[in-house]
């Protein structure tokens, strides 16, 4: 493994800080929080059509840039730091992925070109509420649970002469407010035999759609409620071609990168709190002296630094090795919760104020484990993943010669 950046993801880093320091400073951020789309829909186009960001991890034949999780996991990285409202993660590491893995052609070619350039968002909404269990991060999701389940749970399918009709609602779906364009979960085949399918519905188009946006912790990371009364759908995916097991294989693949690309997003969150509260430190006096000069202060601070930075190694790891994104998030997720709950402190009464940019990355911190943790469970799934509670597992023994 080459655990150096390229120049080009050098250059994908370098170009947007420059830009999100410019464009989404703590006021920009708050705007762009209260419009209807609950990001700014300007630089959105901007960062599509000039860097190619939605695009960054598709195929060069679908308008993509041809670049994989690591460039994506940069990208983020730097989202994150800036708190960036977007629907990046949604569009770019939930819902293309699975077009791209789980779509027809004629869906693949009519669908990522348009995502590629920016012109069409897109979100996973799952009934079951947890996108951390349907993704396969903290359970398994061959048991088909994890989209609600049962006869009256969840959304249910059923294929007409017009097309498939969906009925039910999910909760705390990722810009499901909106995105143009929703992959959905939904029950097939008729109780108890019904196998779960991704669907695609078209909010231009689609008839009996309603989609309600929810008050969240974190209003940089919008949720909606969306509401499906025989709503008008097309099957992702060839009929004929669809496994047995639905799509919860290509569900648990995604759900590795978007690990990985959360974890560098939540490292990017917790290297700015941490940045911001070392320049209050420095500039922060008591008793005619910084109050970063004291000795408890610089330990806390420097406890601080070796997680992140410890979190930041893990989280680009995963971003070469996506089978370690489970491990990467939680520690990712732990760096980001202790870091902000730190900066609040260090900077003292200032930190409790909503005028003080310090309660958004708290609220980051808190709204992503409620949604993709909690980091006991992400540990726990990876340590039964890896066999550590198989009878008889023996740790490898590690040799060092010195």
């Amino acid at each position: 493994m080459d655990a150096a950046f390229t120049a080009e993801q050098d250059e994908i880093r370098r170009t947007l800080r420059e830009l999100l320091a410019e464009r989404c400073g703590p006021d920009e951020i708050r705007s762009a929080v209260r419009t209807a789309h609950g990001y700014d829909e300007t630089l959105w186009r901007q960062l599509a059509q000039d860097l190619g960001l939605p695009g960054l991890a598709l195929a060069e034949e679908y308008g993509g840039a041809g670049c994989g999780p690591a460039e994506l996991a940069v990208a983020c990285e730097e989202a994150g730091r800036a708190l960036l409202p977007s629907p990046l993660l949604a569009t770019a590491a939930l819902a293309a992925p699975l077009i791209a893995a789980v779509g027809t052609d004629a869906q693949r070619t009519a669908l990522l070109p348009r995502i590629a350039a920016g012109e069409l968002t897109a979100t996973l909404a799952l009934p079951g509420g947890s996108p951390a269990t349907a993704l396969g991060l903290i359970g398994d999701t061959s048991g088909g649970a994890w989209a609600g389940g049962g006869r009256s749970g969840g959304v249910q399918a059923r294929p007409g002469p017009d097309g498939w009709r969906l009925y039910g609602e999910a909760a705390q779906v990722l810009d499901g407010h909106s995105a143009g364009l929703l992959l959905v979960a939904a029950h097939a085949g008729g109780f108890p035999r019904s196998r779960t399918l991704l669907f695609l519905v078209r909010s231009d188009t689609a008839t009996g759609l309603a989609r309600t946006r929810q008050t969240s912790l974190d209003e940089t990371r919008p949720v909606a409620r969306v509401e499906l009364r025989e709503t008008t759908a097309e099957l992702l995916g060839a009929d004929d071609t669809v496994d047995v097991s639905g799509p919860a294989g290509a569900l648990a693949a995604v759900g590795r990168t978007t690990a990985a690309v959360l974890a560098a997003e939540a490292v990017g969150a917790a290297a700015s709190a941490l940045d911001r509260t070392v320049e209050h430190v420095k500039a922060r006096e008591q008793f005619g002296r910084a109050i970063g000069s004291f000795q408890a202060v610089k330990h806390r601070l420097a406890d601080l630094y070796v997680r992140v930075q410890a979190a930041r190694s893990a989280a680009h790891y995963a971003a070469w090795d996506p089978t370690a994104g489970g491990l990467a998030l939680a520690q990712a997720l732990e760096a980001l919760r202790i870091t902000t709950a730190e900066a609040v402190q260090l900077h003292g009464g200032i930190g409790f104020t909503w005028e003080h940019e310090a309660h958004l990355y708290v609220k980051r911190a808190a709204a992503d484990e409620l949604l993709f943790g909690p980091v006991h469970r992400l540990r726990d799934h990876a340590a039964e993943q890896a066999g550590l509670f198989t009878p008889g597992f023996r740790e490898p023994r590690v040799e060092v010669t010195v």
